[in-house]
C-alpha cells in the first residue's frame, strides 16, 4: 500500500499550528510515544516503515532529523470555555495529588513545555493552565519531549490573570505559589512542620517565562512567592534556573512535603 502524495501533504502540514487548529489534528512520532498517545487520544491514522509506508514516504512525512518510522495523526482534545469554574468541579479538594495545579505564564519554548508536561505526569499533577502565550501543547517538538505524557496530563489555555481571579473568588482555601526571584525560600516556605500550606487544600504553582519570569499582572495574583535557593547561600552563580528544571525541583519538594 502507497502512501499518497496528499496524506504526506497533509502530515507535513501538521508541523505548523495553522494547520493543527484548522484541521483538529496533531502528528506524533516513535512507537513508545505513539503507543502512550493512543491511551489518551483518537488515532486517525498510523504509517509505519516496512507495514504500509517505504523509508522514502516516512522521511517526506517526519518532522524529525533522523526518522524512527512510525508516525501518528491524533484528534486533539476540545478545550472547553469556561475552565475558570471547571478544573475542580470533578476534583475536590483532599489531602490526595489531585488538588495541585501547575499555571504556565509565557512559557515559549517547545522543549520546556514538553518536559514540564512530562514532569507533571510523573508527579501525578494532572492540570496545567496556560496563558495564551505560553507554546502550544500540540506543537510536535512538545508532543516528542512529552513521550507519551500528554495522554495523561490536560493542558488548557485561558487568561492566566483572569483565572486566577476567578479561582481565588470561588475558593477561600487556594494558596497560589509564584517562582520569584525575591520569594522566600522555599524549604522555608514548604518544610513540614508548617503543614497546612503542604497538605489539604487546593494549590496553584506558577511558572514563568524564559527570560521575564512571572508577568505583572500574573504576580499581583501570587499568595505565596517562592523561590529555589542556590547553594550555598549568596554564592556567585548563574542567574537562574531552566523553568522546566526549576518546575521539577518545586513540584518534588510539594510531593515530598505530602509524604
Amino acid at each position: 500500500m502507497s502512501v499518497s502524495k496528499a496524506q504526506i501533504k497533509e502530515v507535513r502540514s501538521l508541523q505548523m499550528k495553522k494547520f493543527r487548529d484548522e484541521l483538529g489534528l496533531f502528528v506524533a512520532e516513535g512507537d513508545k510515544c505513539v503507543e502512550e498517545l493512543r491511551k489518551g487520544f483518537e488515532l486517525v491514522s498510523l504509517y509505519r516503515e516496512g507495514e504500509n509506508a517505504t523509508r522514502t514516504e516516512i522521511e517526506q512525512m517526519s518532522g524529525l532529523q533522523t526518522p524512527q518510522g512510525t508516525i501518528a495523526v491524533f484528534k486533539k482534545t476540545a478545550i472547553a470555555d469556561g475552565i475558570q469554574t471547571a478544573l475542580w468541579a470533578d476534583r475536590p479538594a483532599s489531602p490526595d495529588r489531585q488538588d495541585l495545579i501547575l499555571a504556565l505564564d509565557g512559557v515559549q519554548n517547545p522543549g520546556n513545555l514538553g518536559t514540564i508536561i512530562r514532569t507533571c505526569d510523573w508527579f501525578g499533577v494532572h492540570d496545567i493552565v496556560c496563558s495564551h502565550d505560553t507554546a502550544d501543547c500540540y506543537n510536535p517538538k512538545v508532543v516528542q519531549a512529552t513521550m507519551g505524557a500528554l495522554a495523561r496530563v490536560r493542558v488548557q489555555y485561558t487568561d492566566l490573570a483572569e483565572w486566577l481571579k476567578a479561582v481565588s473568588s470561588q475558593h477561600s482555601d487556594v494558596r497560589i505559589y509564584g517562582t520569584l526571584l525575591e520569594g522566600k525560600d522555599m524549604y522555608e516556605v514548604l518544610k513540614a512542620p508548617l503543614g497546612p500550606p503542604i497538605k489539604g487544600g487546593r494549590k496553584v504553582v506558577i511558572m514563568g517565562n524564559e527570560g521575564n519570569g512571572i508577568s505583572e499582572e500574573v504576580r499581583a495574583m501570587v499568595t505565596h512567592p517562592i523561590r529555589i535557593p542556590s547553594y550555598p547561600k549568596d554564592a556567585e552563580t548563574s542567574e537562574s534556573l531552566n523553568v522546566s528544571i526549576a518546575t521539577a525541583i518545586v513540584l518534588a519538594e510539594f510531593r515530598r512535603g505530602e509524604r
